[in-house]
């Protein structure tokens, strides 16, 4: 991988034709790196740590092809650094001494500064992430490793605590589409010295189906240049070339139209319906097109109370639990847990009484009389001043409910003893209605005053 880290002085910016794509249009500064605002942009720690060349040990971590090697290699020549490269799976603790006494020589001898970059930095053992850390602190080498894993969990303490890390984001759709422009105009780097005739909808698939992978993306683009026959001098890349190139069918389904509203109606609907399958059809439709997994798991977690509610409030849970999981692991394996939590939707006993309640409630808030709070439920300064003003002591007495048989006494809490709750007698909810109605009538018939 040497051939990523040359230094600006050491080789010509103009790529090897026999390499990929994806290689010969790796960012060569940090203004052509895709995405990653939110660590790059103007005045952004990283951005002036590079610029300002004030930077110890980095890593970075996200998933593939979201360009942590290519910022390694960018810092390389904005900073005018040597880079000895390793990586996790292939290198042992020999390599990692040998490439440590090459960057003292190159410092001792010449002055200059070696970054040491490891690739899949996880994958090292702690004696061999122990070797590195003497050398960092001394400063013979700048460290930047690169990793898909979550470092706080998955790379020894002593080099998180010596290292700024930062997480490296899926590229979004519209940067992808930037630089597959990029690429079909670039004659010195990219397919220039073609004629491609490229679709809006053809960038726009290859984009969105390479899921934030630039590499991705651009190695689709370039296979489908290469391999589809010209028409008329030039090479018409359509829609359907697109597919076929990265092998993934387009989707009718527009993020932010109806599509959109469509598909995640149908989807609640056949969970509320009881239709596990069609909930199942839904949720693949989606996940396919490319909609955020997050969004669907909260509308999981919304039909949980809406749509199963007491009947079954371990459905709530379940939900739940299954937007950590998402948040835990991410795609593909994340669709997982929420197809379990569609299902188990889908098949959970029904209710919308506590949702329909609310609105009742919430409806009478807005637009009914504002019920005062009966004395007796007041606070102990508040039940003072209420006698003070002539209450009776037996009107304030609040009844304490675990003072009684069954942690139950008859005692109003509203005004007006309006009921907004019924319970139905679906799941979990028939015992609900049992104890409610016992109570609701043990209110009517033995109700005392608060004495």
């Amino acid at each position: 991988m040497s051939d990523l880290f040359t230094t600006p002085a050491a080789s010509s910016d103009k790529p090897a034709p026999v390499e990929p794509l994806a290689a010969r249009m790796r960012p060569r500064s940090l203004d052509e790196v895709a995405g990653q605002q939110h660590i790059l942009a103007a005045g952004k720690l990283l951005r002036r740590a590079i610029e300002s060349d004030r930077f110890t040990s980095l890593i970075f971590y996200g998933p593939p092809g979201t360009g942590k090697t290519t910022l390694a290699s960018v810092i390389a020549r904005t900073t005018g650094s040597r880079v000895e490269s390793l990586n996790g799976v292939e290198s042992n603790v020999a390599e990692i001494r040998a490439k440590i006494d090459q960057a003292r020589t190159w410092r001792d001898l010449r002055g200059e500064t070696t970054i040491l970059f490891i690739d899949e930095i996880h994958r090292f053992n702690k004696s061999q992430q122990d070797v590195l850390l003497p050398h960092i602190e001394k400063g013979v080498v700048r460290f930047i490793g690169a990793t898909t894993h979550n470092p706080y969990f998955h790379v020894n303490s002593p080099l998180v605590s010596r290292s700024q890390i930062f997480q490296l984001e899926p590229v979004p759709v519209d940067e992808i589409v930037k630089v597959l422009g990029r690429a079909l105009g670039d004659v010195e780097r990219g397919l220039g010295q073609h004629r491609v005739l490229a679709d809006a909808e053809a960038l726009l698939h290859l984009s969105e189906k390479s899921d934030g992978d630039v590499r991705k993306a651009l190695s689709a683009l370039e296979l489908a240049v290469l391999t589809t026959p010209d028409e008329d001098g030039a090479v018409r890349l359509t829609l359907a070339v697109a597919e076929e190139s990265i092998q993934r069918k387009a989707v009718v389904y527009d993020a932010h139209g109806d599509a959109h509203h469509d598909t995640i109606s149908a989807y609640i609907k056949s969970i509320r319906g009881s239709d596990p399958d069609a909930a199942l059809y839904w949720l693949a439709k989606m996940l396919h097109a490319g909609e955020d997994p997050r969004f669907i798991s909260r509308r999981l977690v919304i039909s949980a109370s809406e749509d199963i509610g007491l009947a079954d409030s371990n459905a709530l849970r379940v939900a739940m639990d299954a937007h950590a999981a998402f948040e835990f692991i991410g795609m593909p394996e994340g669709r997982i847990p929420l197809a379990h939590a569609t299902v188990y939707l889908a098949t959970a006993p029904k209710s919308n009484t506590a949702y329909a309640a609310m609105g009742k409630a919430m409806e009478d808030v807005a637009n009914g009389r504002t019920l005062a709070v009966p004395v007796h439920l007041r606070t102990g300064t508040r039940k003072k001043l209420a006698g003070a003003s002539g209450e009776t002591e037996a009107a304030m007495k609040y009844l304490y409910a675990h003072d009684f048989e069954g942690a139950y006494v008859p005692q109003a809490y509203l005004p007006e003893g309006k009921v907004y709750y019924h319970p139905g007698t679906q799941g979990m909810e028939k015992r609900i209605k049992e104890r409610l109605e016992f109570w609701r009538n043990s209110m009517e018939s033995k109700a005392p005053e608060n004495t």
